[in-house]
């Protein structure tokens, strides 16, 4: 039973025309050098170091003129100056002065979103996240993201290259007065989910995800904090695994949240909470719901989270109807 739910560069020095001469009469007749050892221990020839680098690999600090010693390298180094340079791609995008989101004119800018996310923001393949409903602030903050490289994704960043900051208000304005759809959520991992979702677990530091995304997953725009209710199990469980693992979205206060409060989640509590957010919504007149507020589940059968709504069965036991202000 399933329920709805670069720098580098090489210093190049002139030898005269006296030195370069000695230098040539001393090799001739002094006997071969030897290759110097690497760390490795393997030997390398005496030769100049390439200046080619492969384009993924970090830049190395560049040796100063004055020392015969090269400057010790930071990995750190390069991956910093990027992200300086991402974050002032950002703030020039978000000083540009714009007006509110049109909606109407996003419904044309957004074409090309619909192939992946669905016409209104409601995509079909679980690998492509759901914008209906999604806040127009938090909508043009990702793309200014990936435009900017803060936030990596091949496929996003060659997509919001050509957007300007209006663009991406319109599109944001569109898809916000799209309604998200709830998906199923499965019956065996939304009681687990549920309970993280509304409790947390404050023995390993997990807040609940309501603090942040409110009791029926619709967010909070103004702290930059996603719809959630209806999304795709399966993006929303890569999606933690990937803040898990250390992946973050920006350096902005607000970016470090998640990839802090993932990493003390288990594969089973990521798995469990994904399934119980994508059969969150708020229930319409007459919907039937389980939980609390419903009709008790009978002792003899599993009960599913509170607030996660379930298909109607015949032989499923007949719950009182929820009224349109509840929550789930």
């Amino acid at each position: 039973m399933r329920f709805r739910q670069p720098l580098a560069f090489v210093a190049v020095l002139a030898l005269s025309a006296a030195a370069s001469a000695q230098l040539t009469t001393a090799k001739k007749q002094a006997p071969p050098q030897p290759a110097t050892p690497s760390r490795a221990g393997a030997t390398t020839p005496n030769v100049p170091e390439s200046s080619n680098q492969h384009a993924n690999t970090p830049a190395t600090t560049p040796t100063s003129a004055s020392s015969s010693t090269p400057a010790a390298s930071s990995s750190s180094a390069p991956a910093s100056a990027a992200s300086t340079v991402a974050t002032e791609e950002m703030a020039k995008m978000e000083a540009i002065p714009v007006k509110p989101g049109d909606a109407t004119a996003g419904q044309g800018k957004a074409a090309a979103c619909g192939a992946c996310h669905g016409m209104d923001g409601n995509s079909t393949d679980a690998q492509y996240p759901k914008l209906a409903g999604q806040s127009e602030q938090y909508i043009v903050h990702q793309l200014m993201s990936f435009k900017s490289g803060t936030r990596q994704n091949s496929i996003m960043q060659g997509m919001a290259a050509p957007l300007s900051p209006q663009d991406m208000h319109d599109i944001g304005a569109y898809f916000a007065s799209k309604e998200s759809l709830p998906g199923v959520s499965d019956q065996t991992l939304a009681v687990a989910g549920g309970k993280l979702y509304r409790e947390g677990d404050p023995s390993r530091g997990i807040p609940a995800c309501m603090a942040c995304h409110g009791p029926d997953g619709h967010g909070n725009p103004g702290a930059m904090y996603p719809q959630l209710a209806g999304q795709h199990a399966d993006y929303v469980q890569k999606t933690l695994q990937a803040f898990h693992d250390g992946t973050v979205w920006g350096n902005e206060a607000h970016a470090q949240i998640m990839p802090d409060i993932a990493k003390r989640l288990t594969q089973a509590d990521i798995a469990a909470v994904a399934s119980y957010v994508e059969g969150l919504h708020t229930a319409q007149p007459g919907e039937t719901v389980t939980g609390p507020e419903a009709a008790p589940a009978p002792a003899s059968s599993v009960q599913p989270a509170a607030g996660t709504a379930v298909k109607q069965e015949a032989a499923s036991t007949a719950a009182q109807p929820a009224s349109a202000s509840s929550k789930h």
